[in-house]
């Protein structure tokens, strides 16, 4: 039993370019002689992921790495059951970069590079673009579309290879039948330009495929080549990616945060717990303004409905006030806090098991509009939070684990600066779906200029969509919608005041998105 179980370990690894030490493989062993046959598999899997988040100097594994990884695989076991719900802000996703040469992402950490500042150089606003470039590069290059064709099988569809542009620069004759991947940007006033981590070059633009394409965003262009210009026949977005087929590729990594060294989609526990928690729900509101009595009104109605069975969360997004205030405003959002404390008072089951979770807008007190944008200060939340212990307030974007849901929360009025510096607004006006498009195929909250909307160049990660998570709440002034694609659901609950009191529940046993609404 010892050499068949021996056996089974040594080429798992090997099945990952490293080899055991002699003393590493007995330790192992061991271990596999107390786990039943039908966990090995996965068992082994879990520690050969674990040996590889660890900082390895070679490709052989000596004893003190397995017996760290074992540690590691028991301690998720144990915490699994605590995990169920995590709110994970902006600042604390962790940061992964992805290696060209060894193809996986790797924590930025480990790679030499300096924790992120909020002001930084220059070289950050490089890196910030070049990262983007490599991820969707090597997404798009594993679709069918771009694999190589295998030699023996008939009957393949055509497949297509992807040009650098330095490809097309170095040529001195046509050039026909060209696909280049890169990111849409006008160097000069009035022109085109395709640029990518080899190069630009001047675009002529024709066709268009469904999305809203602004500068900034990358595009893969279809065309030909000549005098220096690239002619584009069609132009479109990079073919977006399940997250399922993404974690094929990367195993558990923890992309999105929270608690877990691994993914939380890797539990088994928590999966149960979800299919039978039927009952679980969330509820998102966005431009919840507390200085107006009707808002306020329109809450206890809501809470009201809730308190005998609290949902799992309730989500409130800016902005919290109806106008900002200017020297006044700080005294009025404290004072519209201290409102909403005793509404939520006069429903004792809410005050002490609900939870209140707030996403500042772009017009509450603190920081600037630079994204993304910390949490309204602890000045002005203490004493709301004393009253209501269970309330969060968080940064903007945010994101939140409920077992082995992902679910990313982002208030700006992303929607409507996307149509306004769009190249071309589609024909047939389906705004909802462009923008659900065009952010899943970009995996990112604000493929926007950074002109048009300032960010954190180190702190670009918290936008990122890659994996794609399981719920996208992108909270705008623009009418409520709920679109689905690739397994990604992207909602827009609308502004609560503006669209006659309406909000969205998320069930995430099911996860079906319902409209809600509260009557006169």
């Amino acid at each position: 039993m010892s050499a068949k179980t021996k056996s089974e370990v040594l080429s798992g690894f090997k099945m990952h370019g490293l080899t055991l030490r002699s003393e590493a493989s007995k330790y192992l062993v061991e271990v596999f002689n107390h786990v039943d046959n039908s966990q090995r598999e996965d068992c082994l899997d879990r520690i050969i992921e674990a040996v590889q988040r660890q900082q390895l100097k070679s490709s052989m594994i000596d004893k003190a790495t397995c017996e760290a990884a074992v540690q590691e695989c028991n301690a998720d076991e144990d915490e699994d059951s605590g995990n169920t719900f995590s709110v994970i802000d902006a600042f604390e996703v962790p940061r992964f970069t992805y290696a060209i040469d060894r193809k996986k992402f790797i924590p930025s950490s480990s790679m030499g590079m300096k924790p992120p500042h909020l002001h930084s150089d220059a070289e950050a606003k490089c890196s910030l673009f070049r990262e983007r470039y490599t991820t969707l590069h090597q997404r798009t290059s594993r679709h069918d579309l771009f694999t190589p064709l295998v030699l023996g099988v008939a009957d393949q569809t055509k497949k297509f290879q992807l040009k650098p542009v330095e490809f097309l620069l170095g040529s001195t004759v046509k050039l026909g039948d060209i696909i280049v991947l890169g990111m849409l940007t006008q160097l000069k006033e009035g022109k085109w330009y395709l640029e990518d981590t080899t190069g630009c070059v001047q675009l002529d633009l024709t066709n268009f495929h469904n999305g809203l394409f602004t500068e900034n965003c990358f595009v893969l262009a279809e065309g030909w080549y000549e005098d220096q210009i690239f002619h584009v026949n069609a132009f479109g977005f990079p073919p977006p990616e399940p997250a399922k087929t993404t974690r094929s590729y990367f195993g558990n990594t923890n992309f999105f945060g929270g608690p877990g060294a691994v993914s939380c989609k890797a539990s088994a526990k928590l999966k149960k717990i979800e299919e039978e928690n039927e009952e679980a729900m969330m509820v998102f509101l966005s431009d919840v303004w507390l200085d107006q009595p009707k808002v306020l009104e329109k809450l206890r109605t809501l809470f009201m409905g809730y308190a005998e069975m609290p949902p799992t969360c309730f989500v409130f997004c800016g902005n919290f006030t109806s106008k900002p205030y200017g020297g006044e405003h700080a005294k009025i959002f404290t004072d519209s806090l201290k409102n909403l404390a005793k509404v939520i008072g006069e429903y004792p089951t809410l005050t002490q098991t609900g939870r209140f979770v707030f996403v500042p807008g772009p017009q509450d007190p603190g920081h600037g509009t630079i994204l993304p944008r910390p949490a309204i200060p602890s000045c002005l939340t203490t004493e709301f939070m004393r009253k209501v212990p269970n309330a969060l307030f968080t940064s903007n974007p945010c994101r939140i684990q409920y077992c082995t849901q992902e679910i990313v929360i982002f208030r700006e009025n992303i929607v409507t600066k996307m149509c306004r510096n769009c190249v071309r607004f589609p024909k047939d006006g389906d705004t909802p779906t462009h923008f659900t498009k065009t952010i899943i195929c970009q995996g990112h909250l604000c493929p926007l200029p950074l002109h048009v909307m300032p960010l954190y160049w180190q702190y670009d990660n918290a936008l990122r969509l890659y994996p794609l998570p399981d719920l996208i709440i992108c909270a705008d002034k623009f009418d409520p919608f709920s679109v689905t694609q690739v397994d990604c659901t992207v909602v827009n609950p609308g502004s609560f005041p503006r669209s006659d009191f309406a909000f969205k529940v998320y069930i995430p046993a099911t996860r079906q998105v319902e409209e809600s609404r509260i009557e006169d």
